[in-house]
């Protein structure tokens, strides 16, 4: 139709045109089973209820399902509902209302929710082998453990007593084998929840959760419609064996989501996030030094674990129990559960660790280095084919090297110098950092001949100061020549 025609129709009539268009569109549209359309019911007869799909076309829907428990209609001409395509039989569109689940309360009521893969509601009733029975309107159903949620459910007083809407798998020797699956509606739900999540759930978000289920790994929460999983490392700060320790099924709880995958639908939860992390302050709770109380609470090659607050955790070093003693083991000392008192040597927030001692920390003793020209008196520790040891009476070690003993090339050291026999040397060369003393015996031979020569220079000047000439210069450098070869 042009627009030159339509110029000249009133609006009123252009409008029901519209409608009738509209109508006839609606009246040749296909309804395919399990469509979801929105009619008017325009009458009520007997024991069906008839809804306007368009122009002169009719369905209709079992007054059962407007019906109350106390035998009350609760619908009228002229309401507006919400129904579902089932069948055409015998001519006649059928079609149902769900609430929960198509409100089956026959045989052929479950077979049309079969053949238009619409859910039906039933009620758990018991636990029987590989899965439950189901009432569906009377009717009994079957639901395989697999099916009953998405996970597979076998904690069969969860589910026990509950109505639930379940899809018909099955539907064979006219009724006398139904399977059933709540999985199948779940997974439909799941697909369309995710979509609306991933607007909302994201790292960093705080969600109310409920237990579901727990497991070896965690626990499984349900956020509304969907699963996530607190891992047991995230079920608290400090170690938790058991899931049940700190949760239990049907427990609410808020969590605060860590990563959420939605490419695997994996959404990962954690409960010790909500709480103050204990390592915050943990240097000023555990000053270096300090005596506290804790607990072991597991043993291992290179030390033990103690239990100083809930999250925390140190370490007794296996070189810091045995007071001095070398062991094998932390349980040649301790045992796990035992109580004990330690000293804090470290706590580095940081790398979250704190390093324990049994033995209070003792600062060796400060040894004082000798300066370069001192003469030392000590005993000979060990020699070796680069020089002499020494251990001087401060408690230090020094070297003689093999160039500074005093001796010709290829003298056997040992046999000059036996261990533990008295020796003096002067000393050389001091290594403030690493304390390292260099010593040397030809030194201190050197610094003797010298000092012999100035007292032998005095002696002389006297001499010549009380004789008054130089004639007794020879015998006195004979006389001293002589001593030193006696004294040889």
């Amino acid at each position: 139709m042009t627009d030159e025609h339509t110029e000249n129709i009133p609006a009123e009539s252009a409008e029901s045109f519209a409608e009738l268009f509209e109508k006839s569109n609606r009246q040749t549209e296909r309804l395919r089973p399990g469509q979801k359309v929105r009619a008017e019911v325009v009458s009520i007869s007997g024991d069906l209820v008839y809804i306007d799909l368009g122009g002169k076309s009719e369905g209709v829907i079992n007054l059962s399902e407007f019906t109350d428990k106390e035998g009350v209609v609760t619908v009228k001409t002229g309401d507006s509902i919400e129904a579902f395509f089932v069948s055409v039989q015998n001519g006649i569109r059928k079609l149902t209302t769900i609430v929960s689940g198509y409100s089956a309360v026959s045989l052929n009521n479950i077979r049309d929710a079969f053949e238009a893969n619409i859910p039906v509601s039933g009620e758990v009733r018991r636990e029987v082998k590989g899965g439950f029975e189901v009432s569906v309107g009377g009717v009994r159903s079957f639901c395989p453990f697999s099916q009953i949620d998405l996970r597979g459910g076998r904690e069969g007083g969860v589910y026990l007593g509950m109505t639930f809407p379940f899809k018909v798998l099955e539907f064979k020797e006219n009724g006398r084998n139904i399977v059933l699956s709540r999985r199948a509606v779940l997974d439909q739900e799941r697909l369309v929840k995710i979509e609306e999540f991933k607007k909302t759930l994201l790292k960093g978000s705080e969600v109310p959760a409920t237990v579901v289920s727990l497991q070896k790994f965690g626990a499984f929460v349900d956020l509304g419609g969907i699963d996530g999983l607190i891992p047991i490392s995230e079920l608290a700060w400090e170690r938790v064996p058991l899931a049940s320790d700190v949760l239990s099924v049907g427990q609410q709880i808020t969590a605060k989501i860590i990563s959420a995958d939605w490419d695997a639908n994996r959404i990962t939860l954690s409960l010790k996030a909500m709480q103050q992390d204990p390592w915050t302050g943990v240097a000023d709770r555990y000053p270096a030094d300090s005596k506290v109380k804790g607990v072991i609470t597991r043993l291992s090659p290179f030390g033990a674990f103690v239990k100083l607050e809930a999250g925390i955790e140190g370490l007794v070093h296996i070189s810091n129990l045995g007071a001095g003693r070398r062991i094998n083991h932390p349980k040649e000392v301790v045992a796990v559960g035992q109580e004990v008192e330690v000293y804090v040597l470290a706590a580095d927030a940081a790398a979250r660790k704190i390093s324990l001692s049994l033995q209070p920390k003792v600062e060796p003793k400060k040894i004082e280095l000798p300066e370069v020209g001192a003469v030392l008196d000590g005993v000979v520790d060990k020699v070796m084919p680069f020089g002499v040891f020494v251990k001087m009476s401060s408690g230090l070690t020094g070297l003689v090297p093999n160039s500074e003993t005093g001796t010709a090339g290829g003298t056997d050291l040992k046999k000059v110098f036996p261990a533990g026999s008295a020796i003096q040397t002067i000393v050389t060369e001091v290594d403030t950092t690493s304390g390292k003393v260099r010593l040397s015996r030809k030194a201190l031979s050197e610094k003797s001949d010298e000092g012999e020569y100035k007292e032998y220079l005095n002696t002389v000047k006297k001499t010549e100061s009380s004789s008054g000439g130089l004639g007794s210069l020879g015998e006195l450098l004979k006389a001293k020549m002589d001593e030193k070869k006696q004294s040889a």
